[in-house]
């Protein structure tokens, strides 16, 4: 199990790049005053009241620059945000993920009937499947890893987890970097599995 988590985590440190490690230079200030069409879908302070919009209160500040980035130059695909990424400048989008890393993040709920398995492949994974701990790159609360770039899950809608763990193993997003990491682990995902594990995270504190 140890080699299999050692193995996956290499190629994403080796993927991420030094540039992307850097410390970012956003003005959280300044990104107040530049969400408005942002908080349409993803709330005043980056919590959305849509289940199919990401919460982004607390997110991680280089993931967040990363994600929006991508989605810009259409390495990854979000058609609802494209009209609004293509007008930011480096700068903004710098200071929109300082701004919204700032907020505190939200607490989210599991389904009681969900945890047990949820439970299982986070913090344990599934040796038979080769699938590696979620909490080894996410840690162990959830709220990832913020020098490495890996996301905060805790308290994030589960029907949004869930919809990015399928749109990996389906191969719709791709922006796991060349180590396909994502990719190969929800390509072993079942969507009770998938399911259960963005419950669990939802709850996760």
């Amino acid at each position: 199990m140890k080699k299999i988590i050692l193995s996956l985590l290499v190629p994403l440190g080796v993927s991420l790049g030094v540039s992307e490690l850097a410390y970012a230079k956003g003005d959280a200030e300044a990104g107040k005053a530049k969400i408005a069409t942002c908080s349409a879908c993803h709330g005043a302070t980056g919590v959305s009241a849509a289940p199919n919009y990401p919460n982004l209160a607390g997110q991680g500040e280089r993931y967040l620059i990363k994600q929006i980035k991508e989605i810009k130059s259409g390495v990854r695909s979000v058609p609802e945000m494209a009209p609004f990424t293509g007008k930011l400048t480096d700068q903004d989008i710098e200071d929109i993920s300082a701004f919204y890393a700032s907020q505190p993040a939200v607490k989210g709920v599991a389904d009681p009937e969900k945890v047990a398995l949820g439970e299982k492949l986070f913090r344990f994974g599934d040796a038979k499947k080769a699938i590696p701990a979620c909490s080894a790159c996410h840690s162990p609360t959830g709220k990832g890893n913020f020098l490495a770039g890996f996301p905060y899950l805790s308290g994030q809608h589960p029907a949004y987890t869930e919809k990015q763990l399928k749109e990996f193993r389906e191969g719709i997003r791709v922006n796991d970097g060349d180590s396909k990491t994502m990719r190969m682990i929800a390509e072993k995902l079942s969507n009770k599995e998938v399911e259960a594990l963005a419950s669990y995270i939802s709850g996760l504190q």
